[in-house]
This record gives C-alpha cells, structure tokens and sequence, in this order.
C-alpha cells in the first residue's frame, strides 16, 4: 500500500517516472467490484450546454486546433478565473470550479460537486435512465452506480477523503451520491479507474484534458501529474500549447501541472524568437502567449525600445478600451519589458503615453534610471539576483543592438560620454570578420552608433579588433566632432587612451581605428589579456562637437 500512503500524506509528492503495474500499485481487479468494496457510488449524470457549438457554418469541433480558432481571446484581468469552456465535441467540458489547493478549499463540498444521501429505489433509477435530453441542469439523464472502496479512494484524493471522514450523515452512509454535468461522465469514469489502475485509456489531448480537469476538481494530484506528462509527450502545437496555458488558474497554480504549462511557454518561447518573421502571427495571439514569448532572454530584437513598441502595438489591437488596456499593460505585461535596457529617451516617452497610468509609468522609469545608475558590478549583482525568479527586469536579453551609458553635457560645449560593454564571449563570436552595433545615442539632436569589429589590419597580414563610430541617416546635414576611444586595461583597470581624431560626419558615415588596441587577434583574446576584466572588454567613446 507504499503508493496509497504517498497519496493520503503527501498529495504534491513526486510522481515515479513508470507507474508500477505490480500487484502491490494496482488495485484495477478491485474497480466496480462488490467483494472488495464497502460503498456505493451512485452518480447522477444531469443535463448541460449543447454537447457541440456551432463554428457559425454548421460545422462542429472535434479538434483543439477547431477550439482554438473559434475561442474568444479573454479580456484577462489579472483576477482568477474560474470556468474552463472547451468546446470539443463529443465530450464538451463546462466546470465551475472553486479557487482551492490540492487540500484545502473542500469544507463545502456543494461548492465542488452537488452531493446528496441516497437510498436508491429501482423505480427512480428505471425513470430517470428513461428521461430525455434537457437544457435544464437539474434534469438527471441517467444514473450510474458503482461499488467502491473509500481507502482505495481516500488515499488518492483529499476530496474524498473529507468526504468519507468529516462525520456529516453522509460520510456514516453505504450509499454515496455524485452529481456530475453530462460533459464530465467519461472523464470521471477514467479518473475512478486511474486511482485503482494507475493507468488511463485516453490517449488524446481533449480527452486527457478531460482527465486532467476531473482530477483537479477531485483533488488527485497523481492522477493530474499523470495527464500533464502524457500531454507533454504529445507533439506541441502553438494552439495546443496556447490551450494548455490558458486553464482555469485553480488547474495552472497546481504544482503537478507546472511541468506542462512550462513546456508551452518553452515552445511558444523558441517559436516565436523572432518576433518580427512571425509579427502577424505573434499580433493575433492571445495575452497568456505574449507573455510566454516575452519571458525569453533569447528573443531576437534589436533593443528593448523595439520590445516596448511592440507591446505598445498589441495592445492597442488587443484592447481598444483605454481603460481595459491601462490595466492589462500595468498588471501584466510591465513586468515583461526590461525598462533598465530601454534608451533614455525611449524612456522619457514612457511617462508621457497615455496608454500606461502615469503614477505606474514613473515608478517603472524611476527604477530603470536607478538602475542605469548603478556601477557594472552592483548591475551584474541585481540581473544574477533575478536569473532565479520569475521577475527578469534587470537581466540583459541578447539584443542585435548593444545597450550603452550615455552621460550627456550642455556645457561648455556640447558633448556626451558613451560606455559600451561586451561580453568575452560575443567578442570570440565576431571572430573572423563579424561586427556588433551598439544602440543609439545622440548629440545635438543628431543618432549617433558605435559598432565593434574583427576585421584584417591594413597591412593584411593578421586579424584584430577595431572600433568605429558613425552617424546615423538623416538627410543631408554635416557635422564635425572630436572623438576619443579609450578602454579599460589590466593593472589599473583604468579607461586608458587608445585613439583620438575628428571628422566631419554626414548622414550613414563612420570612421574609426581598424586596429584599437595595436596587437593581433590572438593576443586581444589570449587569457592573459590585458583587455577583459572578469571577462567584460569595457569600451569608451568621448565625442565633443566642433566650435
């Protein structure tokens, strides 16, 4: 009996890879079977919602593909939901199900499942099987009865564990009753032969869906661990993933279905990367997949400003009503925009768009300024802090454009001070000719970039790294500035002068020094260069405009 035990006393407890079909684990000879049970289970099977729902020409669902197509995309809120509809036919399943944890949240029972003291007549259960369908929920279609053992089922579910040892009147009866809705009868059915078997003949999505929503209302969280690994064997789909991630929240909060909802977010995650290949698709999905795929720190995007607009984009499609999206953008989809990445003046736009409630919009900007403020190794400090929550806001995703500090000065003269980290390892990706930009900054009105390469020195003969700086497109102006390179090197740690020049800029030009630091490839990158500090090449350019 060691796997009623792990039931009865530890519900959350670790499923075993391969439920054992040893004599000592299954108890299915027993199911239904009046010598070896003490009880009978009777359940009425009472009338629901049509069975099928139409696709407006006729059609009926009969995949999770069909549902969802035809689902409407909920206005979340950031309250608990409470109601799964799956519209997939024949075994339609229409809950209403208590907020509750694996053991607690049945003190009444009526909340979960209408249950009442039986002594069965012959003659009710002949008329009832006899009545027809009915849109009435009351209306009993057919009643069924089975022996049962309550240990068997006690030690598989609280719920029924209360149920047989809360000292109601109905605990001290032989005769127990369950109504259930129409759309539920197949599921429970599998449900009371899994926690005898510990095995299910559903093999399907709908069906283990089915399953899996009787076993959270009934509490059996083997049974619930069982359903999710079977649903993650199966093959994946942006619609049955979106399924998955859009149960009731009393099915997502619990610990046996996290697996499954994790393996949803991964896919959707990996999918949709690039979100500017898939824009119209990704535009069209619901919020539970925007924010799979904005948890990603691989999401392929030049900046944070451009995640931010895209946001921004969705939902305004998404939500037309102010209000609505004012909500859904400040509870839900905030936490999901790096803001200490974004470009300041990105930022400075963040407080004034109306889309985000102003006393939200200067809290999240306020903490990014904290945050770009901060020194490199109290920013390293916060992102490693968060790499083991939920909460990524100050981790660094892998954007096409790296981020920079950029300190700006009025006077004297017109002048902005740019810092640019890289990484060792994107420095080893640039090997043997590739290039990195980092994102856009500005000096007297005018987008200024700098991009890091690997190219050949002048003379051909060996590779090295180089830096430039160039100006952005912007019609015909031109523009002299002053400009000076400068890195941080081994002792000192000092930012120590590499190349100063000037140059008259015009629109999409650059000019830098093809070798910054006058020695080959192998030695910028060699352990013992003098270069990385804790493997970060820390880069600086002073640019001044010309009087």
């Amino acid at each position: 009996m060691r796997e009623m035990g792990s039931d009865l006393f530890d519900p959350r407890s670790e499923m075993e890879p391969q439920f054992s079909q040893s004599s000592d684990g299954n108890f299915g000879f027993a199911f239904n079977d009046s010598n070896f049970s003490d009880r009978v289970l009777r359940i009425e099977v009472v009338g629901g919602p049509s069975e099928c729902r139409s696709d407006g020409e006729g059609g009926c669902c009969t995949s999770i593909a069909d549902w969802a197509r035809l689902r409407k995309r909920r206005r979340e809120d950031g309250r608990k939901e409470t109601a799964l509809d799956i519209t997939v036919c024949p075994e339609e399943q229409i809950l209403n199900e208590p907020d509750m944890d694996d053991c607690d949240g049945c003190e009444n029972l009526d909340d979960a499942v209408a249950m009442v003291e039986e002594s069965p007549s012959g003659d009710e259960a002949a008329s009832s099987n006899d009545s027809g369908w009915s849109m009435d929920s009351s209306t009993v279609l057919k009643i069924k009865t089975l022996h049962i053992s309550s240990p068997i089922l006690a030690a598989k579910s609280p719920f029924f564990y209360k149920l047989f040892s809360n000292g109601m009147r109905e605990s001290e009866q032989r005769h127990v009753t369950l109504r259930i809705n129409a759309s539920e009868e197949a599921a429970l059915m599998e449900l009371l032969n899994f926690m005898y078997s510990t095995t299910l003949s559903a093999n399907t999505a709908p069906a283990l869906l089915d399953v899996l929503m009787a076993a959270d209302k009934f509490e059996v969280a083997s049974c619930m661990r069982y359903c999710s690994r079977l649903l993650r064997n199966l093959p994946m789909t942006p619609d049955s993933a979106l399924l998955y991630l859009e149960l009731p929240s009393s099915v997502l909060m619990g610990e046996a279905v996290q697996p499954l909802t994790d393996a949803a977010k991964q896919y959707l995650a990996a999918r949709y990367k690039d979100i500017n290949r898939y824009q119209e698709e990704v535009m069209g999905l619901p919020l539970a997949g925007i924010e799979a795929i904005l948890s990603c720190d691989d999401l392929q995007v030049a900046s944070e400003d451009a995640v931010y607009d895209f946001i921004l984009r969705w939902a305004r499609g998404q939500y037309p009503v102010l209000e609505e999206r004012r909500e859904v953008l400040g509870s839900r989809l905030a936490r999901y925009i790096r803001f200490p990445y974004m470009s300041c003046r990105k930022l400075k736009k963040v407080l004034s768009c109306n889309d985000f409630d102003h006393e939200v919009a200067s809290k999240l900007v306020l903490e990014a300024l904290f945050f770009k403020a901060e020194a490199p190794h109290r920013q390293r400090t916060l992102a490693a802090e968060e790499c083991t929550t939920s909460n990524r806001r100050f981790v660094e995703r892998a954007y096409k454009y790296r981020p920079v500090k950029v300190v700006e000065f009025e006077l004297p003269r017109q002048q902005c001070v740019v810092y640019l980290d890289l990484k060792k390892e994107e420095c080893t990706n640039l090997f043997p000719s590739g290039r990195v930009y980092s994102q856009a900054f500005h000096l007297g009105g005018q987008g200024f970039f700098l991009s890091a390469h690997c190219n050949m020195d002048q003379q051909s003969s060996f590779h090295c790294f180089g830096l430039f700086l160039g100006m952005q497109e912007k019609g015909s102006v031109t523009f002299a500035v002053d400009y000076e390179f400068a890195a941080r090197s081994k002792p000192t740690e000092e930012y120590m002068s590499k190349y100063k020049g000037n140059y008259t800029f015009t629109g999409g030009k650059a000019v830098g020094y093809r070798n910054l630091f006058a020695i080959p490839w192998t030695n910028f990158m060699a352990e013992d260069s003098h270069y990385f500090i804790n493997g970060i090449l820390h880069l600086r350019a002073e640019l001044t405009i010309r009087n």
